[in-house]
């Protein structure tokens, strides 16, 4: 199961997810989404841009797991 950990990234780092929504040019709601996991279809784009603005590797917001 992959799931995202964008919540664990953003606490590491201190920001909030209406700072990454300015910094990407997303949406809130769309970071929020991704922030609580509830998203079907991972967009590859849009998770670039997390890492890009969270200077992280794509593993510290995405957790594979098996269940």
């Amino acid at each position: 199961m992959v799931k995202i950990i964008l919540d664990k990234a953003l606490k590491e780092r201190g920001m909030s997810r209406y700072r990454l929504a300015q910094l990407t040019g997303t949406q809130f709601q769309v970071v929020d989404k991704y922030y609580k996991n509830k998203v079907v279809r991972y967009d590859s784009y849009l998770l670039d841009k997390f890492c890009q603005a969270l200077d992280c590797e794509i593993g510290d917001i995405i957790e594979v797991t098996k269940d």
